[in-house]
């Protein structure tokens, strides 16, 4: 039994530390999402130590001791995504419809045809907006049975599970898809216009995640993010960031792009709302994500039921008030975050000029 545990134990250190490392290979990267699942099994691992080794062994200590400190740097890392943790975003105040925003984002994945299930919840739910990842042509043509009631569109259909749309309510301009780092991975900005009157400034997102399919390393994903943030850090303007960015809420790259940006996580203090994979319970995680500038507020975030994908789609509502979040802070970036996203970008040749910039 010694020995099983102190396996055990040596490859929960492993899993805990690899990630400390800025190594981009997909086998370290990879340790980042499951840190919940792993927080899980120290819980089962201490007890374990507890019940079948001798404590008055100095060896079990050993044992006991770096399962502890791997229990609380898993927790650190998902912590702020559960409700003991302060809200980032505040609960709005704002009763005016007219400022208020709704956005659903889908990864649809590619080969599903059940697009019945996605237009349902469309016409349930009445989004603003519908962002959708891996849209084909096939998708495309389903969707655009949308356009009467969202007419205002961006459309970049693929077949290499990198197809993109945008289908709005609210007038779309400036819109824009560029390829930021990889020649076949899109992304989509626009200002959009809200009932108010009110321009917001959008960046839709879907980079190529680090894996021994795609990516080796998750050197292009992290660079799209960290010029993304680059190009918006200094804007005065209502930013809106959405998509599938193949990276978990509590990544050290994830911190690094709110950092960098600015922008506010409605998630921190209510919950994780994973939505990767759909079709596992046990090993789900936040992919799809939303950020937003200080001048929303929060409304109401629901993952939605499921619609043939390995994703669910995710539907958020915010309010657009500045006055009331004015206030609202997030993470702070530190001199050693821009000169690793500085690095980032160098190694792939990207600038944060490359960014189109609606509105500015």
């Amino acid at each position: 039994m010694f020995m099983v545990l102190s396996f055990a134990t040596v490859a929960l250190l492993l899993v805990t530390l690899l990630p400390l490392s800025r190594c981009q290979h997909w086998s370290i990267r990879g340790m980042d999402f499951p840190r919940m699942q792993f927080a899980v099994l120290t819980m089962l691992l201490l007890p374990a130590q507890l019940l079948f080794l001798d404590l008055k062994n100095l060896t079990t200590w050993a044992l006991v001791i770096p399962t502890l400190l791997c229990l609380a740097w898993q927790c650190w890392w998902i912590a702020p995504y559960t409700p003991f943790w302060p809200r980032e975003v505040q609960t709005s105040k704002e009763r005016n419809s007219d400022r208020h925003l709704s956005i659903m984002t889908a990864n649809v994945l590619m080969p599903n045809r059940n697009a019945e299930s996605l237009l349902a919840l469309v016409r349930e739910h009445k989004p603003d907006v519908l962002v959708t990842l891996e849209s084909d042509q096939w998708w495309q043509d389903q969707l655009d049975s949308l356009q009467p009631d969202m007419p205002h569109t961006i459309k970049c259909p693929l077949d290499n599970l990198y197809g993109m749309h945008v289908y709005s309510r609210l007038p779309l301009d400036e819109s824009k898809i560029s390829f930021l780092v990889e020649d076949d991975v899109p992304s989509m900005h626009a200002l959009l216009q809200l009932r108010s009157g009110d321009p917001v400034r959008i960046h839709f997102l879907h980079p190529a995640p680090p894996s021994p399919t795609e990516n080796l390393e998750s050197a292009e994903r992290d660079a799209e993010l960290v010029v993304v943030a680059r190009s918006i850090a200094d804007s005065s303007q209502p930013l809106i960031v959405t998509g599938d960015l193949n990276d978990v809420a509590w990544s050290a790259t994830t911190r690094l792009f709110r950092k960098l940006s600015r922008l506010l996580d409605p998630r921190v203090g209510r919950g994780m709302f994973n939505t990767f994979h759909a079709n596992y319970p046990f090993l789900r995680w936040p992919l799809d994500h939303l950020f937003v500038s200080q001048h929303f507020t929060f409304i109401s975030l629901q993952r939605l039921p499921p619609i043939g994908s390995d994703h669910f789609a995710l539907l958020a509502k915010l309010a657009f008030t500045p006055t009331q979040g004015g206030e609202q802070e997030g993470l702070q970036a530190e001199p050693s975050d821009k000169s690793w996203a500085t690095a980032m970008m160098n190694k792939q040749n990207v600038s944060q000029t490359d960014v189109p910039d609606p509105g500015e």
